[in-house]
């Protein structure tokens, strides 16, 4: 598991990298506590988001047990009318939550960024 120093650079290159940045956090699954994280709007409770999206996570993966699949999450995908909000799983028990202005980003280049740096936060 990265430090906390360690994850906060880990996002200062994700977000050099990816244009319309807001937000992003490293967070524990289970119990939805913020491990790291970078914010450029101080009006979004970076925090709160990561614990209720915690809840999202754990109900999708109670829903693939229940019908039994057989696969893993890789990640969610949320889609605001001026925003994108992704939630990409960290091995077992972490996620990337991650949120940018949907005006001056895509999908593509959010995934590719995530893809690039990943591994930083294992």
């Amino acid at each position: 598991m990265p430090s906390e120093k360690q994850i906060v650079d880990a996002f200062e290159k994700v977000a050099a990298e990816m244009p319309g940045f807001m937000a992003a956090s490293l967070v524990d699954t289970e119990s939805g506590m913020t491990l790291g994280l970078k914010s450029l709007r101080p009006d979004f409770d970076l925090a709160a988001a990561s614990a209720y999206n915690s809840e999202m996570v754990k109900q999708k993966l109670k829903i693939m047990k229940a019908l039994n699949l057989r696969t893993h999450l890789e990640d969610m995908l949320l889609t605001l009318g001026d925003q994108i909000h992704v939630i990409k799983l960290v091995g077992t028990s972490t996620f990337i939550y991650l949120a940018v202005d949907r005006s001056r980003c895509n999908l593509a280049i959010v995934r590719n960024v995530l893809a690039k740096h990943v591994g930083a936060f294992s």
